[in-house]
């Protein structure tokens, strides 16, 4: 079964306390630290356990290293956007360390950085896609060409190591299937350079679009514009929790502890159950969505297999038929949720040369999947397990983790994948 993850945002929602919730569910610290080193920025990852309104939650705090990061000596006295710390402010969300100097980097810088790390490459492409969109949403807010707009606080380094985290996060767990409650997005006003605007800020709200929120009367920020940028790029559908086995649960906590509530963010990890589908009888429905092209270069294929799925195909394909007048062309076939026809329908006309989909419901069955973690020399490695009714029928590890083992190591990939499989094997 599609692994669900469900993002409760009943008191706001921040990259920081987004990635403190998977910390708190279950993502190794070191795997999650390895990742975020591997961008070169000067940075000190702060974790530490604490407790909003009596409930214990995880809170992630990103400090700037200065030497070891040119931009940080190049920080601005006073931020641009509407997370940062305000002592003129003193309802707004604080999600950034008071010690962070506010270092802002172009698209092109950003990008630049999470090209170099050892992400995975579609965990790469994830990340650049949401800066782009941040930079969109700012681009309109402002009325500026995309290629001139700086990411002002979005662009700072902790909300890189938050963006970035995240992705890498989503990938780790293996989320298939991503549902978030309506968003509580706070009230009263939040000083940003442009002047003071109300709560939520226009390029949060921007970013909001689609999204279904409300205000429960607490004057601050609470959901930041790193938080509508993750929540509205995951999430395919919006509502109460759906009908599902929890696996795991995380809370990410924010700066602030409230009176009222706990000022913190739960994912809940599961499977979705149900009499469409429940894991007994193992099925539910999906959208196939179809194409054929046969006037696009083969090359370009790729790219858009790989935004499929990072925008939430489950299943990308393609197919060599003969066309009219005798022409090759290629068949691309999508299995996606229904929830993501339309963003996925979208990308395939906006990347292709295509002028016309085809989509249909159809019905499958599909084997309890879970990931379990084993040890090999020179990391971790996730291995698949799937099977029905307490079977055990496929196993396989994750063709990512071996081939970063074995890139690290100089070992054939062949060889981790036959290491992880007998480690899983003598463990079980």
């Amino acid at each position: 079964m599609a692994r669900t993850l469900y993002i409760d945002g009943f008191s706001g929602a921040a990259g920081d306390m987004l990635l403190g919730a998977f910390l708190d569910a279950g993502l190794p610290e070191e795997s999650l630290r390895e990742a975020l080193g591997s961008l070169g920025v000067g940075h000190e990852l702060r974790v530490t356990r604490v407790v909003r309104a009596g409930l214990s939650a995880v809170h992630v705090k990103v400090e700037a290293h200065a030497s070891a990061d040119r931009h940080s000596a190049l920080g601005r006295r006073h931020s641009h956007q509407h997370n940062a710390p305000s002592t003129e402010h003193p309802h707004e969300h604080e999600a950034l360390s008071t010690q962070h100097h506010h270092a802002h980097r172009t698209l092109k810088e950003i990008a630049h950085l999470i090209g170099h790390s050892n992400l995975s490459a579609a965990a790469k492409r994830r990340a650049v896609e949401l800066f782009e969109r941040i930079g969109a949403a700012e681009a309109a807010m402002h009325d500026v060409p995309l290629e001139q707009v700086h990411l002002h606080e979005v662009g700072a380094l902790d909300s890189i190591i938050d963006i970035v985290g995240v992705v890498f996060a989503f990938e780790w767990f293996g989320i298939d299937d991503v549902v978030a409650s309506p968003l509580n997005v706070g009230g009263g006003t939040v000083q940003i350079a442009h002047g003071t605007y109300p709560v939520p800020a226009p390029a949060t709200l921007r970013l909001l679009e689609g999204v279904p929120v409300y205000s429960n009367g607490i004057e601050m920020e609470l959901v930041t514009p790193t938080g509508a940028l993750l929540v509205s790029a995951y999430a395919k559908s919006y509502g109460p929790m759906p009908a599902m086995t929890v696996q795991r649960t995380g809370y990410g906590a924010g700066t602030r502890d409230l009176k009222r509530q706990p000022n913190v963010l739960r994912v809940v990890v599961g499977e979705r159950t149900g009499t469409a589908t429940s894991a007994a009888a193992g099925g539910d429905s999906v959208v196939k969505i179809e194409c054929e092209i046969d006037d696009m270069s083969p090359q370009l294929f790729g790219p858009v297999t790989d935004r499929l799925f990072a925008n939430g195909a489950l299943d990308v394909f393609l197919t060599a038929v003969q066309m009219k007048k005798g022409r090759p062309g290629t068949l691309v076939t999508v299995l996606a949720p229904e929830a993501a026809r339309r963003t996925l329908c979208d990308l395939i006309f906006r990347e292709t040369t295509t002028i016309g989909v085809r989509f249909e419901t159809v019905a499958r069955e599909t084997l309890e999947r879970r990931h379990v973690e084993v040890s090999v020399p020179g990391g971790q490695v996730r291995i698949k397990v799937a099977g029905r009714g307490g079977e055990i029928f496929n196993v396989a590890p994750e063709f990512d983790d071996c081939l970063r083992i074995a890139e690290a190591t100089g070992r054939p990939v062949k060889a981790v994948q036959a290491e992880a499989l007998q480690a899983w094997y003598s463990r079980s």
